[in-house]
């Protein structure tokens, strides 16, 4: 793997991001993320954000991967469970992570590494809410179509998903643009 300093593409990505790429997921939701969730048509996995916006892409040397992997070392490895579909507002159409505990304290470790990088820009206050979309209303047609995919999923849950890493990706708006810079493991 070419050093952090110079991975493959980062040149020219636009954002960065520390995500749990959530394998498990996309048998139940790839179809949908495909039509309804603009980050996969960027290439970005199913997932559950850990910090976004992260560093500048022209940014991330050695020595910023190496504390944000310092900083993701920190806590254990564990299995979480998706058991249920909830929504934010009538936008978001999103899978719980059960526990949540652990991404929250994932995204406040990194935090605390890296205290100028608030979740979301500070967006949403010091509120994380753990999860993993499925789909944007904005995308669709009506909150209709996407209740419909939320109907198609139910039968799928529950299902279970080691968590063993972080990987800090980057990229840009375009398709396909986002690219792993560095797998995070977790603490072995």
């Amino acid at each position: 793997m070419p050093p952090a300093s110079e991975p493959p593409e980062t040149h020219q990505a636009t954002d960065s991001a520390v995500i749990v790429a959530i394998r498990e997921a996309e048998a139940v939701v790839a179809s949908h993320r495909c039509r309804f969730d603009a980050a996969a048509a960027w290439g970005v996995p199913a997932h559950v954000t850990i910090l976004y916006p992260f560093v500048e892409p022209a940014a991330l040397t050695d020595e910023v991967v190496d504390r944000l992997r310092e900083a993701v070392g920190a806590f254990p490895p564990f299995v979480c469970a998706f058991k249920e579909a909830r929504w934010f507002g009538q936008d978001v159409l999103w899978l719980a992570p059960d526990p949540a505990t652990p991404f929250r304290a994932m995204t406040e470790g990194v935090v605390r590494a890296f205290p100028a990088q608030l979740p979301y820009g500070g967006a949403f206050g010091n509120e994380v809410v753990p999860h993993l979309t499925v789909a944007e209303t904005r995308l669709a047609s009506s909150v209709d179509e996407v209740a419909a995919v939320e109907e198609q999923v139910l039968p799928l849950l529950p299902f279970d998903a080691p968590v063993t890493e972080a990987l800090l990706i980057a990229g840009t708006a375009l398709p396909d643009s986002w690219c792993v810079v560095a797998h995070l493991p977790l603490r072995a």
